[in-house]
C-alpha cells in the first residue's frame, strides 16, 4: 500500500557548481563480462529495476526490503578493507545504479544457461533443489558467491550461505544436499545423509579422533573435492575473470540526477565533507539498506543523496594498544573478519568485545545485508533494535565525527537522543569508530539477542553487559546496556549503579540487580511493540545467564551458581535422508522413476518466463492500486486531480468505469466482495481505485497523491471480539453422528476446552502479477496471469468487459509458488487490469509489491474451537461436542468451504461414536482469507490434537497411547459417516515409533529433562487422514487436449497450472507411460483457456488425479486409433512412424480428454454420501529442544511417514512433503500476523514484509530431516491414476509435531516447580494444564514457563489497557 510522500527538509540548490572538484556524470561498469557505459541515468532506479529494465529478467524482484534474496547478484570489486578481489551477494533491490560503477556485476543469465549451465545450477536442478524456481535465481547467486570467495567451503560454510534467501517450497534440504556436493570434506559414506547406517561422529558419540573421513589413509592432506557421479565438475579456473581494465579503473567522483532526485558520488573524504557543508540534509548512503525501505514504503523523499561506498579512507582499519579504530564504512562482512582477526591478535581476553560484534554479527540480517550494510549507517540510523549499537554502547566506544570545519568525538554513552535521533551535526559523517579492548583480567563482555528467527532477523531485545570486577570480586565498572527496552539503545542506568561497589558474586547481588533491572525497564502493558512481558523477561533473563556465565568465569564456587543458565541454544549442521527404493515394487517405463521437475533446468539459469518477465508491449502502461487505508469507514471523498496532474500518468479507473453498477460484485458463492470500493470501505487494503501511468514508478507516486476522506466506523478484528458481537456471515452448518447429549451422560470423564490458532500469510515468492492486452477485434482480451484458476480470471473478466466468456482468454505460463493464495484473491487483480486494458485500448501491466499482496491477498483462517469430550476411563472416546470459528475477515471469498473441511477433518484419526460440529464464519474488518494449503484441514486436525493432548493430561495417561487407543480401524465409519478403507495409520505409527527409535529416545529426553534445569526437550508423534476431492462436487472434473505432431513430438494442454508442485512433470511422466514415447517427446506450453475449457482451480491436492485421468483418457483415445499401425509397424516402431502413417490414412491424431470423479456426493445435514474420494495418510516424530529462558527453539530431528499410494515421480513428491513439513512447521511454531490497534495505522497489518513476518529459513528445518514413503501394502480401494494419491496439502499438518513436542518440552519445564494438570478435574484458571495457542513462537514459549524470573517479569494489563498489536 503507498504511504503518503513525505520530505525531509527542504535543500539548497542542486548545483555542483558551488563544489570546488569536478564530478562526472557517467556510470562505466561491467554486466556478465561486457563492459556498460550509461550517460543517461535515471536517479530513482535501483540496480534491479536498472537489469530488469534492460531484459534480463532472471532477477527477481520478491519483497523490494532485501528480505527474500529473489534478487540476488553478484558485485565483484576490489575491496579498499582486504585489498583483494572480493565477490559480494547483494540485494539488487536494494542496490542503487550509482554504487555500481567500477565494478563487474554477475547475474544469473552471467554465468550459465540450459545447454551449458553452470555447475552451481545443474547441481540445484538435478537434486531437486527447485520446485516454483521464482526463488532459484537468487539461491543459486548466493552459492555463486560463497564459490568465488571460497574454492573448498565448509559444510558449516554452506550452511550460512543462505541466510540472507527464502524459499517457500522446497523445504531447503534438497538445496542444501546440491550445495554440500561442492564441500572438500564430502560427507562420511556411512552417514545418514548419504544412506548409511549412521557416521562414527553422528549423534555427538564421536570419542575425540573425529570422523573416519576427516584423514586420508596417506595422511594429513584434505581429501579432494568430490564430484557426484553424473554433475558437471566444478573447476574455479573457468569462472568469469575480473576484467582487467576495472583493476585500472579511476574512481572519479560522479553527480548525476534530474529536478527530483540528485546523486552524488564522492570518493574522498574532504569531497564528501564538502557535499555535506553543502546539503546538510543530503542523505549518507552506505549500503541503502534502511534508506531504500523508507523510500518503498515510508514514501520518504530524498532529493540529495550521497553514495559513499567508493570513498577508501572510510574502509580502513588499525589495531592499537588500548583500541581498534574501524572506518565508519567499513562493510559488516569485513568487520567479521576484522573482529576474528583481532581475538587472535589480542587474545580472547583483550578481545571480548570483538568477540560479541562477531556473534551478533553472525545472525545480522543475512549475507547479502552484511556485504553492503556498515556499522556507521546502524548508528546513523538509531534503530532501538540494532544488534551492533548496544555493544558499541556497552564498551564506551569513541564515534569520530568530522565536517569541512571541524573533528569532533562523540561518546557513545551521550550519542543517541531519542527515537532515530542522534548527536551528530547535521553537516558531519561518522568518519570511524574507535573500540576500547577489555583488559586481561577483571572485565567481563557479552552480547546476547532474541529475535522471531534465528537467521536474518530484526531483534526483539538485544543486550550487551560489560562488568569489570577487581581482585577482591568487587564490581568497579557495570555498563548494561540494551536494545528493544525503550525508544532509543539505553543504559539500565538503576541497575549499573546498583551493581557498582557489590560484591559480584554474593547471593544478594544477583537478587538486587535482578530488582534494580525490574525498575529500569518497567513496562506497561500497551508499550509501543508489545511483547511486554516477553521482553521484559528477556532483559532479566540475559542478566541472568551473563551473571552466572561471569560467576563460572572468575572461579567462584558459589550455592547460587546456576552453570547451566550460561550455555545457548545452538544449532548443528543439518543432514537427511530418504528411502530412495520407495517404488521399486511398481516403478514403470517412466512412471515411479525418480526425476527432475521438467523445468529445473530453466529455473536455475533464469531462463523460467513468469508473469512479469514477459516483454514490454508498445503502448504499454502500469498499474498501481489505490488501497483503503481505513479499517472500517464511510469514503466521504475522493480526489484525483492531484495524482493526473502528475507526468505520465494517464488515467484513473474505479468504481465510475463500470458499464454496469452490478459488475462491481464478485466472490462466489455469494458476490459480496467488490472490485473497486463504493461508498464503504470494510478492510484496510481494499482497492479503491487503479492509477495507470507510463512507469510503475510514477503510477506509485500517483497512488500517494490520491486524497481520500474517511468517516470512521467501528472495527472488529479478533474473533472473540465478533463472538461477543454476534458479528457473523450468513452461514451456518453442522456435522450431527449419534445422541452426544446421551453420550455424556453416561461418560467417564467430561473435559472442556478451547483451542485457538492464527492465520497464515502464504508468501509465494512471486506476487499476484497480470498484464492484460486488449484485442482490436470484437472486444477480445488476452489476460496473462499468476492465477491457480484461469477459469474464473476468464468468467469474471468477460463479465466486466461486458463480452462473452469466448473473448476472452486467461493464459498461465507458470506461478511462482500459490499455496491456495492465487485461488480467488488473484482475480481481482486480473479483472481490474483487464477493465483499464479495454478502457484505455492499451496493455496494462500489474505486479504487487509484497506489502500490497499481503494486505489484499487474504491469509489462512485463523480458527477458534470451544470443545467438549466424554470419554471413559479406558481412555475410549465417547463424544465430542464442538463449536468451529473462523476468522472470514470482511467477505465470504472460501471462509464457508474452509470452515467445512475443518469440520470434516476435527475427529483427527480417531472414532467418536457420537459427534456434533457446528461451524460458523467470524465477519471481521480484516482482508477476506481464503484458501491455504490444507484447506481448513489442518485447523481441523490442530483442534483434534489439541484436544488429544489436553485429555490425556488430564487423564494422567501418554498422549501416544491415547492417540492409538483410539485410531479408526478399518471399515470405522467417520462423523460424516465415511467408511475408512485402505486404512494405513495404525501401521504407520508402528513403523515410526520403530525407525525413530521412540521409546529410546523418550527415555533419553526424560533423562535430558531431569538433568537440565534452563534446556528442555519434547518428542511427538503426531498422524494426519487428509480427505482429497473438492468439498464442491462440481469442481472434481477435469479435461485434456493431446496433439500429436507428423515428427511424433506430443503437445499435451490440461487443465491445472504449474505453480512449482511438479504437476506438468506428472502430467508428461503420464502421457510419456500411456503413448510409449520418452518424455523429452512431451511438452506442455502453458495453461489456457482457449484449449482447455471450464476447467476447476489446480487445488485440493487433486489435480494430479483429475487432470491426470483426463490425460490419460485423451491418450487412450489415440491409441486405440494407432492401434492398427502399432500392429503392422511392429513394437519397435517409434511415433513418428506411427504418426506419419495415420495421418496419411487421415487419422484424428488429437484427443480431447475428461475425467470426473466417480462415487462422491455428501449432502449436509442429512449426513449421508461419500464426502471424499480417499483418504491420504501420514505419520511424524518430531524431537525438539527449547531454550526457557529466551524461548528459542529448534527441532533435532524429524521422521516422516507418507502414504501416498503409488508414487508416480517419488523425486517430486518427496519436494512435496519436505516443503509441506516445513511450510507446516512455520504455521504452528513461527509465523505471526500481527495489526495495528491504535494511532494513525489503526487496523493496519503490521507484518506485511519479511522483515516483521518471519517464514522458516535454512536453518529452522529439522536438524536430521528423514522422510520414507509407506511401501510394502496394497491399495485395493484406491481407484485413481496409477493408484497414486494427493499429496500436495496433506503433509503439512505434519509440521504440527514441532509444536507438540514443544509442548511436551514445555510440561517438563512447568512440572520442575510443581506445575502440572490436575487429573480429572475440568477448567479452572489453577488447574495446572498447559494451553498452548499456535504459534508457538519464542514469546509463547517463554510465557508458558512459570520459573521464578518469567513470573517477576510478568506485566499485567491495567482496567481497560490493551496491548499494542492485534492477533486476529
Amino acid at each position: 500500500m503507498a504511504p503518503r510522500a513525505i520530505s525531509p527538509q527542504g535543500h539548497t540548490s542542486l548545483d555542483a557548481s558551488a563544489l570546488t572538484t569536478v564530478y562526472h556524470d557517467t556510470l562505466r561498469f561491467y554486466l556478465n563480462g561486457t563492459r556498460v557505459v550509461v550517460d543517461e541515468i535515471d536517479p530513482e532506479v535501483t540496480l534491479l529495476e536498472y537489469l530488469r529494465g534492460i531484459g534480463l529478467t532472471g532477477t527477481k524482484l520478491g519483497c523490494a526490503e532485501g528480505g527474500c534474496g529473489a534478487c540476488t547478484v553478484v558485485i565483484s570489486q576490489y575491496n579498499p578493507t582486504t585489498k583483494k578481489i572480493y565477490h559480494a551477494s547483494v540485494n539488487a533491490c536494494l542496490a542503487p545504479l550509482a554504487s555500481v560503477d567500477g565494478k563487474h556485476v554477475i547475474t544469473i543469465e552471467g554465468i550459465g544457461n540450459v545447454k551449458k549451465p553452470h555447475p552451481a545450477q545443474e547441481r540445484i536442478a538435478k537434486s531437486n533443489g527447485s520446485q516454483c524456481g521464482f526463488c532459484t535465481p537468487g539461491i543459486v547467486m548466493s552459492l555463486y558467491a560463497l564459490l568465488r570467495n571460497n574454492e573448498s567451503p565448509s559444510e558449516h560454510d554452506i550452511e550460512e550461505a543462505f541466510d540472507g534467501n527464502l524459499c517457500r517450497c522446497t523445504g531447503y534440504r534438497p538445496i542444501l544436499d546440491a550445495a554440500q556436493t561442492f564441500t572438500v570434506k564430502s560427507p562420511c559414506g556411512k552417514s545418514t545423509a548419504n544412506g548409511g547406517s549412521g557416521c562414527c561422529m553422528e549423534g555427538g558419540n564421536g570419542l575425540g579422533g573425529g570422523c573416519c573421513k576427516d584423514k586420508n589413509l596417506e595422511g594429513d592432506q584434505p581429501i579432494k573435492r568430490f564430484t557426484p557421479p553424473g554433475f558437471i565438475e566444478y573447476n574455479p579456473d573457468t569462472e568469469l575473470i575480473f576484467p582487467p581494465p576495472l583493476k585500472k579503473h579511476e574512481f572519479r567522483p560522479l553527480a548525476f540526477g534530474n529536478k527530483r532526485k540528485w546523486w552524488y558520488r564522492p570518493v574522498t573524504l574532504e569531497q564528501l565533507l564538502e557535499i555535506k557543508s553543502l546539503h546538510p540534509s543530503a542523505k549518507i548512503i552506505g549500503g541503502s539498506t534502511e534508506t531504500q525501505i523508507e523510500i518503498k514504503f515510508k514514501a520518504m523523499q530524498y532529493p540529495v543523496s550521497v553514495f559513499v561506498g567508493d570513498i577508501p579512507e572510510l574502509r580502513q582499519y588499525s589495531f592499537n594498544n588500548d583500541h581498534i579504530e574501524i572506518g565508519g564504512n567499513v562493510i559488516l562482512t569485513d568487520l567479521e573478519a576484522i573482529c576474528q582477526e583481532a581475538i587472535g591478535h589480542y587474545g580472547e581476553a583483550r578481545g571480548q568485545v570483538f568477540e560479541a560484534i562477531y556473534k551478533q554479527l553472525k545472525y545480522f540480517a543475512g549475507r547479502q545485508i552484511r556485504n553492503v550494510g556498515t556499522p556507521a549507517g546502524n548508528l546513523a540510523t538509531a534503530s532501538p533494535i540494532s544488534d551492533l549499537n548496544p555493544v558499541f554502547m556497552a564498551a564506551n566506544c569513541i564515534l569520530v565525527a568530522k565536517s569541512s570545519s571541524k573533528e569532533t568525538e562523540l561518546p557513545m554513552s551521550t550519542f543517541f537522543k531519542g527515537y532515530r535521533k542522534t548527536a551528530l551535526d547535521p553537516d558531519a559523517v561518522i568518519a570511524s569508530i574507535r573500540i576500547p579492548l577489555t583488559s586481561e583480567k577483571g572485565d567481563y563482555f557479552r552480547a546476547y539477542k532474541q529475535a522471531k528467527r534465528k537467521d536474518d532477523d530484526i531483534a526483539i531485545v538485544t543486550g550487551a553487559l560489560h562488568v569489570t570486577v577487581d581482585q577482591q570480586g568487587i564490581v568497579k565498572h557495570c555498563n548494561l546496556v540494551y536494545g528493544g527496552m525503550a525508544p532509543f539503545t539505553v543504559a539500565a542506568t538503576k541497575a549499573n549503579d546498583y551493581l557498582k561497589g557489590k560484591m559480584f558474586a554474593h547471593p544478594d547481588t544477583l537478587e538486587g540487580a535482578m530488582s534494580a533491572l525490574g525498575s529500569d525497564f518497567d513496562l506497561v502493558f500497551s508499550v509501543p511493540g508489545g511483547m511486554a512481558s516477553y521482553r521484559k523477561s528477556l532483559a532479566l533473563g540475559f542478566f541472568y545467564r551473563f551473571y552466572h556465565d561471569v560467576l563460572c568465569k572468575i572461579n567462584t564456587e558459589s550455592e547460587h551458581g546456576d552453570s547451566q543458565a550460561v550455555e545457548e541454544l545452538e544449532r548443528a549442521l543439518s543432514i537427511g535422508w530418504k528411502d530412495q527404493d520407495a517404488t521399486a515394487e511398481y516403478v514403470q517405463e517412466s512412471l515411479g522413476k525418480p526425476g527432475n521437475h521438467v523445468a529445473a533446468l530453466k529455473q536455475v539459469t533464469g531462463e523460467a518466463q513468469y508473469t512479469d518477465d514477459i516483454p514490454p508491449l508498445k503502448n504499454e502502461l502500469h498499474a498501481s492500486i489505490v488501497f483503503s487505508s481505513r479499517a472500517h469507514a464511510k469514503i466521504k471523498s475522493i480526489d484525483y486531480s492531484a495524482a493526473l496532474d502528475i507526468p505520465g500518468v494517464v488515467d484513473v479507473v474505479d468504481k465510475n468505469d463500470l458499464h454496469k453498477p452490478e459488475d462491481n460484485r464478485w466472490g462466489a458463492p455469494n458476490f459480496d466482495d467488490y472490485f473497486f470500493a463504493e461508498d464503504e470501505v470494510f478492510t484496510a487494503g481494499q482497492p479503491i481505485a487503479v492509477v495507470l501511468a507510463t512507469s510503475k514508478a510514477r503510477a506509485n507516486d500517483a497512488v500517494r497523491a490520491v486524497k481520500i476522506e474517511y468517516e470512521d466506523l467501528p472495527a472488529i478484528f479478533t474473533m472473540e471480539e465478533a463472538i461477543e458481537k454476534e458479528s457473523f456471515h450468513k452461514y451456518f452448518n453442522y456435522i450431527k453422528k449419534g445422541d452426544v447429549e446421551e453420550a455424556f451422560k453416561h461418560c467417564d470423564h467430561i473435559f472442556t476446552g478451547v483451542t485457538r490458532m492464527g492465520g497464515q500469510e502464504h508468501f509465494y515468492l512471486e506476487t499476484n502479477a497480470c498484464v492484460a492486452i486488449p484485442k482490436p477485434e470484437d472486444g477480445e482480451m488476452e489476460i496473462w496471469t499468476s492465477s491457480q484458476n484461469p477459469t474464473e480470471s476468464q468468467v469474471y473478466a468477460a463479465k466486466i468487459l461486458g463480452v462473452q466468456a469466448n473473448k476472452v482468454v486467461a493464459r498461465v505460463k507458470r506461478l511462482g509458488g500459490g499455496f491456495g493464495g492465487k485461488e480467488t484473491r488473484c482475480v481481482q487483480v486480473s479483472t481490474m487490469m483487464a477493465l483499464a486494458a479495454q478502457k484505455t485500448k492499451r496493455p496494462v501491466r500489474c505486479m504487487l509489491n509484497r506489502d500490497e499482496d499481503m494486505i489484499m491477498s487474504g491469509q489462512r483462517h485463523p480458527f477458534l474451537a470451544k470443545w467438549k469430550v466424554g470419554i471413559n476411563r479406558d481412555g475410549k472416546l465417547q463424544a465430542l461436542d464442538v463449536d468451529v470459528f473462523n476468522n472470514a475477515g470482511w467477505s465470504f471469498d472460501l471462509s464457508a468451504a474452509v470452515c467445512e473441511r475443518c469440520m470434516t477433518h476435527i475427529d483427527g484419526c480417531y472414532k467418536s461414536p457420537n459427534g456434533h460440529i457446528r461451524g460458523r464464519l467470524c465477519k471481521t474488518n480484516t482482508m477476506s482469507n481464503t484458501a491455504f494449503r490444507g484447506f481448513g484441514g489442518p485447523q481441523g486436525m490442530f483442534i483434534a490434537e489439541s484436544m488429544m493432548s489436553e485429555v490425556a493430561d488430564r487423564l494422567g495417561m501418554a498422549v501416544e497411547d491415547l492417540r492409538e487407543i483410539n485410531f479408526y480401524k478399518v471399515n470405522d465409519t467417520t462423523h460424516f459417516n465415511q467408511t475408512i478403507e485402505d486404512w494405513h495409520v495404525p501401521i504407520m505409527y508402528k513403523q515410526v515409533k520403530e525407525e525413530s527409535d521412540y521409546a529410546n529416545r523418550r527415555k533419553a529426553v526424560d533423562e535430558f529433562n531431569a538433568s537440565h534445569k534452563w534446556r528442555k526437550r519434547g518428542l511427538a508423534l503426531i498422524p494426519t487422514k487428509f480427505g482429497i476431492s473438492f468439498t464442491a462436487l462440481w469442481f472434481n472434473q477435469a479435461g485434456a487436449l493431446v496433439h500429436i505432431y507428423h515428427d511424433g513430438s506430443v503437445l499435451v494442454a490440461h487443465g491445472g497450472t504449474e505453480m512449482g508442485q511438479g504437476l506438468h512433470t506428472k502430467m508428461i511422466t503420464l502421457a510419456a507411460e500411456a503413448l510409449q514415447v520418452p518424455m523429452e517427446d512431451v511438452f506442455i506450453s502453458e495453461t489456457a483457456t482457449n484449449t482447455v475449457a471450464n476447467t476447476s482451480a489446480t487445488a485440493a491436492s487433486a489435480s494430479s488425479d483429475l487432470n491426470g485421468y483426463a490425460v490419460w483418457n485423451a491418450c487412450e483415445q489415440i491409441n486405440a486409433r494407432l492401434a492398427p499401425y502399432r500392429e503392422k509397424l511392429g513394437p519397435k516402431a517409434t511415433m513418428k512412424e506411427l504418426a506419419h502413417a495415420a495421418y496419411f490414412d487421415r487419422v484424428n491424431l488429437s484427443a480431447n480428454g475428461f475425467y470426473k470423479t466417480p462415487e462422491i456426493g455428501y449432502k449436509w445435514g442429512e449426513n449421508v454420501g461419500k464426502m471424499f474420494f480417499y483418504f491420504t495418510q501420514g505419520v511424524t516424530a518430531a524431537e525438539v529442544e527449547i531454550d526457557c529462558l529466551t524461548g528459542t527453539s529448534t527441532c533435532l530431528r524429524a521422521d516422516i511417514k507418507m502414504d501416498i499410494g503409488r508414487s508416480i515421480n517419488p523425486s517430486i513428491d518427496y519436494g512435496q512433503i519436505e516443503g509441506a513439513f516445513v511450510q507446516g512447521m512455520g504455521l504452528f511454531t513461527m509465523e505471526e500476523s500481527l495489526w495495528f490497534r491504535n494511532g494513525p495505522m489503526a487496523g493496519n497489518l503490521f507484518t506485511k514484509g519479511p522483515g516483521a513476518y518471519k517464514i522458516p529459513g535454512f536453518r529452522d528445518i529439522p536438524q536430521v530431516f528423514n522422510v520414507s514413503l509407506l511401501k510394502g501394502v496394497t491399495w485395493e480401494n484406491l481407484r485413481t491414476i496409477q493408484r497414486s494419491r494427493g499429496v500436495g496439502e496433506p503433509p503439512l499438518f505434519m509440521g504440527s509435531a514441532v509444536f507438540f513436542a514443544i509442548r511436551d518440552a514445555l510440561k517438563a519445564a512447568r512440572a520442575d516447580y510443581g506445575v502440572k494438570a490436575i487429573l480429572g478435574v475440568d477448567g479452572g484458571e489453577d488447574d495446572g494444564l498447559l494451553r498452548l495457542e499456535s504459534p508457538a513462537t519464542p514469546e509463547r514459549i517463554r510465557l508458558s514457563c512459570v520459573d521464578p524470573i518469567m513470573e517477576r517479569a510478568r506485566v499485567l494489563p491495567k482496567e481497560g489497557e490493551k496491548s499494542f498489536f492485534v492477533a486476529i
